[in-house]
């Protein structure tokens, strides 16, 4: 397994796939090995990388569901899925996530939120109610380059996700029913644990 994931690094590196940064992703494993999630879906498949690394670090038979709109990145993700031991464990959804997240059902133990950052609020309104009690919520790139917690203006270009980031981070600090802790590690990753 190490050799599978140890190549869609490299993968993502010659093609400029992103895909969630070592520090991030030992505090997202560390995450799910300690909650070990039975049901996890995962907002933003790309090549497949952070499903395949949940699925290694729980180590059990938990179902995966991840989503992704990118016909390209869905093939490579179907790729390296089928030559994981955990190709059965996971299905991929293709179509825009928020669309897709209004056709789910059931309770998932731990979300995974690695999307479009401009979405963020969006998408967190979607999953609440898809969220198990004493379920989990990851969110990566919050921190976004720095911007988010700047007091200087961001660049014209990510100004519009810098303050829809800003404005999720608030929304789930404030909300009463989560326990919120954000690491600096990465891109700036949200761990949101549900307390009810």
């Amino acid at each position: 397994m190490e050799n599978l994931l140890n190549e869609m690094r490299e993968y993502a590196l010659t093609y400029k796939v992103p895909i969630i940064r070592d520090q991030a992703a030992r505090i997202l494993c560390k995450t799910a090995a300690e909650e070990k999630p039975h049901r996890i879906l995962e907002i933003g498949t790309a090549i497949g990388y952070s499903a395949l690394l949940l699925a290694y670090s729980i180590s059990s038979d938990a179902e995966i569901i991840t989503l992704e709109i990118d016909d390209k990145r869905i093939k490579t993700a179907e790729s390296f899925f089928s030559r994981s031991p955990y190709h059965n464990n996971i299905t991929l959804l293709k179509g825009d996530a928020a669309e897709t997240l209004t056709t789910l059902s059931g309770k998932f133990d731990f979300i995974f939120i690695d999307a479009a950052k401009g979405q963020y609020v969006r998408y967190l309104h979607a999953v609440l109610p898809l969220l198990s009690a004493g379920g989990t919520i990851v969110s990566d790139n919050v921190l976004f380059r720095g911007y988010v917690e700047s007091v200087g203006k961001p660049p014209r270009r990510y100004k519009t996700i810098v303050k829809r980031l800003r404005e999720y981070i608030c929304e789930i600090k404030a909300n009463r029913y989560f326990k919120t802790t954000i690491y600096y590690e990465g891109d700036g990753l949200a761990v949101s644990k549900k307390q009810i």
